[in-house]
This record gives structure tokens, sequence and C-alpha cells, in this order.
């Protein structure tokens, strides 16, 4: 994998935060969904960890003798990872399928299978890595962004998404490779992180049919994410 967009720096290059901005409304889903579900990890990692502040942003809601540990290929974003280190906040340059670790209570792929060639053998050697998995998965395949093609395209040129999902086929794709569905829910990151005039603009009607029914709003308009709870 040396020659990946993610150890070459090309995506460091187009993506220089590593989507800091969304950390903190990431890490505040994860942990309502995590309270919900009467989850009480003691070890935590997440695979992917791309800057490291969702970990950093979910450490600030648990108690402080639970152990995170984030795994990161890209030598870029590990070194902004490695400014957010604590007694209780690891972070390791290495991929964590290649290595012999016992399994967590929890881990966190967040963001990270739709960028992955090979996304089933991917989710089927990350399965054994801990009791409870939780996934963040964009569903990027909505009626309007379909009918216009350019904001798919543009999300395979400018985040390396190689896969699209909706959330009835991002829940197929976990059982498919040997998951238990234990709880999900849409994020909305279009309406909690508006980067631009026109997306100001687009939060308006997606939040109106929002309030009457985020399974078509999701379809029609986009603008969500997928975080779901697996064993």
């Amino acid at each position: 994998m040396a020659d990946t967009i993610y150890q070459t720096g090309e995506y460091f290059a187009k993506n220089p935060t590593y989507h800091v901005e969304d950390s903190a409304w990431k890490a505040e889903h994860i942990f309502r969904l995590i309270r919900k579900n009467n989850l009480q990890p003691r070890t935590v990692c997440e695979i992917g960890c791309g800057a490291g502040e969702v970990l950093r942003q979910l450490q600030l809601f648990i108690s402080d003798d639970v152990q995170f540990d984030g795994y990161e290929i890209s030598p870029q974003a590990l070194a902004i990872c490695l400014k957010r280190t604590n007694d209780q906040l690891r972070f390791h340059g290495a991929d964590l399928l290649s290595l012999e670790t016992e399994p967590y209570d929890l881990l966190l792929c967040i963001d990270v299978f739709e960028h992955v060639e090979d996304y089933l053998g991917f989710l089927r050697k990350l399965h054994g890595k801990a009791e409870f998995k939780l996934f963040h998965i964009p569903l990027d395949l909505s009626v309007q962004w379909v009918l216009r093609s350019r904001p798919i395209m543009k999300q395979r040129a400018e985040v390396g998404h190689l896969h699209y999902f909706t959330k009835e086929t991002a829940l197929a794709t976990l059982r498919d490779a040997g998951y238990e569905i234990v709880d999900w829910r849409y994020t909305p990151g279009a309406l909690l992180n508006p980067r631009s005039l026109k997306a100001k603009l687009a939060s308006l009607p997606r939040r109106l049919l929002s309030a009457l029914n985020q399974d078509l709003t999701s379809r029609v308009l986009g603008g969500y994410s997928l975080l779901a709870l697996a064993k």
C-alpha cells in the first residue's frame, strides 16, 4: 500500500485539515449512540483516524480511565495526530489489520471503507478486532447527486471515495461482511456544518423535509451519513 494517495501526501495536499472541522459533531453523535446502547468500553480504537480529533473529542465525553488508540497510515495525518497525544490517547503509524492486537471493546471506522478498493475484504478482516464496531458511512447516493453527477465525481477526485451508498446498501454491506447490526442513526452533516452560501441555502429544504421524513430526505436531497453500531 506504499503508493496510496494517503501515504504519498496526495490526499493531504487536497485535504490539509484532514476534516478536523467535522470532528466535534461526529464525536457527539458517536457518544450518543454509545450511551443509548449502554456501552461502557474500557478500550477504544479508531482505524484510519486521520487527524485524531474524533478520538480527542470523544475522550472529552468518556471517563478518564478509558484507553484510546488511533491507527493511521498517512505520515502527514500522523504528524497532526501526535500533537493530540496524552496519557490515555495514543497514536500509531501502522495498519491495524496487519498487527496482532488484543480485541478492543469498541472500534471506530469513521468515513473509511468507502475509500478502500476491496471494501468487503477490509470489513471481514476488521471484524475480529473488537467486540463492537461503530461505522460512519457517507450516503453519497441521492436523487439529486445522481442527476447532477458532478458532486459524486467531486467526492471521488477530492476525497477519494471509490464506493457510494444509500442507507440500505450500507447496512446490507455490513451484513454481507458478517456483521450483526445493533443500532443505527442518520447524521446530517450538510445541516450541521454547511461550508458555503450555496450549502447554507440548500440546508433550508433539507431541514424542512427532514422534519417530516429523514429517509426520504436522504434518498432525494442527500447530505446525510449513516452511523451504524455492529457486532
